[in-house]
């Protein structure tokens, strides 16, 4: 697991641009959420430069239920960010069926895409109750792609995408499983601001348990965890992440 506490989130962005233009990413997995808007403005300009161009994307979520046109729907965030400005188009960027009459088949569906295009880069943010993607805690750690119901504290930090009412929020969601999300060849998780710190600190220095779905990442072989100092501030060994970050810059 390597580690990058940066002065700001802007800087971390820049990093984990670096990192997915140097590592190989036919496929790439796709957050949403305001975390990585920052690396997502990075990529624009790569592949302005000519150094950075995405071949297909697939999306970690998808509400349920969310009418087609509503701005929050994932598809149509990640088609503001990425469509015509990283390489992909409509039909290279995937995202769970969040519309099917039959949810629970759209995302074996979808889980199974995923599996059968393997995913080169899966990039992630963190939610305050250690959740990734939609995988809340309590859940199974070898979970699959499935029908999610968003725990009451993720629909309060998602509702200032809704006016600021969480009942406004959808309730469930389709995402991919921890097990899904862990197939990936490389994980990229980057996570901003005081409100994370905890999460961070369990992440990196906490035990593997389903009561933070995020510390699952800790068995992967190849994980960025990208943070600002606030997020890093309970994290015992951030002098020795930042040595080894250092060494390996």
């Amino acid at each position: 697991m390597h580690i990058g506490i940066f002065p700001s989130s802007d800087e971390a962005a820049k990093a984990a641009a670096q990192i997915v233009i140097d590592h190989p990413h036919d496929t790439l997995g796709v957050a949403t959420g305001s975390t990585p808007l920052g690396l997502y403005a990075q990529l624009r300009e790569a592949w302005a430069r000519g150094s950075f161009s995405a071949t297909s994307a697939y999306a970690l979520d998808e509400y349920v239920g969310l009418d087609g046109e509503h701005p929050e729907l994932y598809r149509n965030v990640l088609r503001r960010e990425l469509l015509g400005q990283t390489g992909l188009t409509e039909a290279t960027l995937h995202t769970p069926d969040g519309l099917a009459d039959d949810p629970h088949a759209a995302a074996r569906a979808y889980d199974g895409a995923v599996h059968a295009a393997g995913v080169d880069l899966q990039i992630l943010g963190l939610g305050s109750d250690g959740h990734i993607g939609f995988n809340e805690p309590g859940g199974s750690l070898v979970s699959r792609t499935r029908v999610e119901v968003l725990a009451s504290s993720t629909k309060r930090d998602n509702s200032r995408y809704f006016g600021d009412d969480p009942d406004a929020v959808p309730s469930t969601c389709i995402t991919q499983g921890l097990g899904t999300i862990m197939e990936a060849k490389v994980l990229l998780l980057m996570a901003f601001g005081s409100g994370k710190a905890e999460a961070v600190g369990q992440l990196v220095e906490g035990p593997i348990s389903a009561s933070w779905p995020c510390t699952i990442m800790q068995m992967h072989p190849n994980v960025y965890v990208l943070t600002d100092e606030e997020a890093a501030r309970r994290l015992r060994f951030a002098d020795l992440y930042r040595e080894r970050w250092d060494g390996l810059s």
